[in-house]
Order: structure tokens, then C-alpha cells, then sequence
């Protein structure tokens, strides 16, 4: 692709090393202050209070994503598969703006400041604001983000069980946080990639790096993403944003707040009013981490109680406690009323607010899901098979059955 000399732009990426912008207009694109916001939320949210590198933001992550994807065409192409250079530059833009929608801290607030609005529906909405500002230039984009582009295998690339966005968390999150569980063989998968019947394959050879692939993605869940220090921290963070708008919503205006965070405490928007009023938009691209960490520090000296008393445990780090429960539910609720009193006991005032203190709950770890977007392996006579029923049987339905666990998150005493 040619681009104009002021606009051929190199990255230093600390994972891949120097990463190409190869348009104008995906230059242009980054360059927009809704994708620059990204600079200013952390990919991993809360991970840092365990992992202290842990500090790469959804930029990182969107330069990294679209490295790859740019790798991933050029092996396809290299291999015989038609792809318009239209077709690259959609490509490329629709993974880079993939996470666009992603609130303050990423996943932690994702239920909190909209509500029951997936960050993917966000992304989808703030994609066509900029496609309005560009022109229609990213109409291609959006059909290839939202997978009713004539080649699937474009969506599949995005989002997908192999796609590039969980090559990238997995190998930067693992190189960030030192975890070198993480670390994958992504070049070697990218290099296996082939194209059949406009879906998206790997060659045989590569069956062990998917392997591999899958084994991290299970181990990452447990040693970083699920981490229980860093689950309390959400749990926490989650309980301050919560008080808070009860406190606004009860008539308490005068509490401080970031000035664009006010107006979703004063609504609560559903999916179809963020969807048909860009007030909501132009709001939601104004909040990043900073918002929210700049609130808990006022909320220290709060007069109420309950918001000083969760702001502080988070600034400080004295956080709650989780604590996973072998038993079924009704085990969960018996170690959590035990809690309560030991807490209430030296709390009293913090009686009658369980709501702010005290949860239940479940993680879910989801290595690989078969049925669903499987993993196709090209054979060496040229016919597919499911991953699944390719390699050692243990293996596979070890990795495929989801494991949940139960826990309560409570105050330290």
C-alpha cells in the first residue's frame, strides 16, 4: 500500500519490536481522540495492584492486534487466498477498533456505568460515529467487525477462538506480568493459517502450538485473569461506583464526581437509547481510568462513611477477601453470614449495607468450547477436522469443560 511520506508512521513495540501503520487512513483513525483515550485504560484493569507491570494500556493492545492481523493476511495472501487491499486496510481497522468500547478499567465497570450493555455493543455504536466523521470510509470495517462481510474468515481473525485479539492479550499480558505461562507460539500458528471454503484453518502441523495455545489460555485465567487479589479489587472498585450513585440518586448532588460520569449517574441507559443518541457517546469517550481513581481519592474524605470507608481499603490496598466455597450455594451463604457478624461486630455502624461489603459469586474458565466456532485443522489430503476429535482425548475434554467456582468477597478483620 502507498501512503503519503508525513503519515508512514513505525510503533516500537515492546513485544513485536517495530509495527507498520500502512494507510493514511488508519493513521488518521489512531490519531482520533476516541482511539488515543485508550492511551488512558488499563487492558487488565485492576491486575497491577498483584502484578505491578501490569500497567499496558488498550492502546498497546490495539497496535498489538493489528501487528498481527497485518502477519495473518500476508500469510494468506502468501498462500493463494484473494484479499483486496480494501479488504487489508478493513481488516486491519476493524481489529484495531475492536475494544473502542471499553469503559474505565476494561471489563471491571463494564456492568456498571451502562447498564447490561456488552463493551462489543459499545464498540459496534462508537464504530459508526467515526464511520459518519470518515466518511463511510469504515463501512467495510464494520461489516467485516460484525461478521456479515462475504468472507468470514475476516470476522474469524477478530473474533473468533484463534483469533488475534487472544494471541495478543495472551502473549502481552504474559510478558507484562512475567507470568510465562502465557507465552504462545503465535508466529508458528500465524504461519499454519490457511483459507477453505472462506473459513478460517490450520494446517496439521501446527495441531501442538494450538495445543499449547489452549493450555496457556486455561492457566492465564487462573494465575492472572481470575486471580483472587485482583478479583477483590474489582469487587471493591465495583461497591465504591455503586454507593456512589445511591448517594447521588438519594439527593446527595453535592458528591464529587468527574464531571461526564455525573450524567450515567443520572440516567440509566439502556442498550436502545445508547444505540439511537449520540449524547451518550459523546459522553462515554470522555471516561478513562483517571475519572475514576481521581473520584476515589476525594471519596476518602467522604462524609459518608461507607464510600470513605471502600475508597480508602482500595487507595491503600487493605482490600477484601475472597474466598473460593467447595460446597454448593447454600455452603457459600453460611460461611458469608459468619463473616458478617465477625465484621458488624467491630462495624456496627456498617450494619444494614451487606450490599456494599459483602458478595457471592462465580468465575467461569472457558479454555476452549467445542462446538462453537471450532477450530478446524487442515489434513495433509486436504480434508478438516475438529480439533477436538484430533488430539489426546484426556486432553480435550479437560480443556473443554468449563470449570466454575463459587466465591464470597468480604472485609479483612
Amino acid at each position: 500500500m502507498i501512503v503519503s511520506t508525513n503519515k508512514y508512521k513505525i510503533i516500537n513495540d515492546p513485544v513485536y519490536g517495530f509495527v507498520d501503520i500502512p494507510t493514511e487512513l488508519i493513521y488518521d483513525v489512531i490519531s482520533h481522540p476516541y482511539f488515543q483515550r485508550l492511551r488512558r485504560i488499563r487492558q487488565m484493569g485492576l491486575a497491577e495492584i498483584v502484578y505491578p507491570g501490569a500497567t499496558h494500556t488498550r492502546f498497546h493492545h490495539a497496535i498489538g492486534v493489528m501487528h498481527l492481523m497485518q502477519l495473518a493476511l500476508n500469510v494468506l495472501i502468501e498462500k493463494g487466498c484473494h484479499i483486496t487491499e480494501l479488504e487489508i486496510e478493513s481488516a486491519l481497522l476493524a481489529i484495531l477498533l475492536h475494544d473502542i468500547g471499553h469503559g474505565p478499567f476494561s471489563h471491571t465497570l463494564e456492568a456498571t456505568i451502562l447498564k447490561d450493555i456488552h463493551h462489543e455493543e459499545v464498540s459496534l455504536k462508537i464504530f459508526q460515529v467515526l464511520n459518519e466523521e470518515f466518511d463511510g470510509k469504515l463501512t467495510r470495517a464494520i461489516e467485516i467487525f460484525k461478521g456479515s462481510y462475504k468472507k468470514p474468515f475476516l470476522h474469524q481473525l477478530i473474533s473468533g477462538q484463534l483469533d488475534m485479539d487472544r494471541m495478543d492479550y495472551l502473549n502481552r499480558d504474559s510478558f507484562y506480568t512475567g507470568v510465562a505461562e502465557g507465552v504462545i507460539g503465535y508466529d508458528r500458528i500465524i504461519k499454519m493459517l490457511d483459507v477453505v471454503d472462506d473459513k478460517l484453518v490450520v494446517e496439521e502441523k501446527g495441531i501442538y502450538s494450538i495445543e499449547k495455545f489452549i493450555v496457556s489460555r486455561r492457566l492465564m485465567y487462573w494465575q492472572v485473569y481470575l486471580h483472587k487479589t485482583s478479583l477483590s479489587a474489582d469487587r471493591m472498585l465495583i461497591s465504591a461506583l455503586k454507593r456512589a450513585k445511591d448517594l447521588y440518586r438519594q439527593g446527595q448532588k453535592k458528591l464529587f464526581l468527574a464531571t461526564h460520569l455525573s450524567h450515567f449517574f443520572e440516567n440509566t441507559v439502556s442498550l436502545k437509547e445508547f444505540l439511537k443518541d449520540n449524547i451518550h457517546v459523546e459522553k462515554f469517550v470522555l471516561l478513562d481510568d483517571i475519572d475514576i481513581w481521581y473520584s476515589l481519592k476525594i471519596w476518602m474524605n467522604s462524609d459518608d462513611e461507607i464510600l470513605s470507608f471502600i475508597a480508602k481499603s482500595l487507595i491503600d490496598r487493605n482490600l477484601f477477601k475472597i474466598r473460593y466455597i467447595h460446597g454448593d450455594e447454600e455452603d457459600a451463604k453460611n460461611v458469608l453470614a459468619q463473616k458478617k457478624k465477625e465484621f458488624y461486630k467491630k462495624y456496627p455502624q456498617f450494619r444494614q449495607a451487606d450490599e456494599y461489603f459483602f458478595s457471592l459469586g462465580k468465575v467461569r474458565n472457558d479454555a476452549y468450547v467445542q462446538g462453537k466456532d471450532s477450530i478446524l485443522i487442515k489434513m495433509k489430503d486436504g480434508s478438516l477436522e475438529d480439533y477436538s476429535a484430533l488430539t489426546e482425548a484426556l486432553t480435550i475434554q479437560s480443556l473443554s469443560n468449563p470449570v466454575v467456582k463459587t466465591y464470597i468477597c468480604y472485609p479483612a478483620i
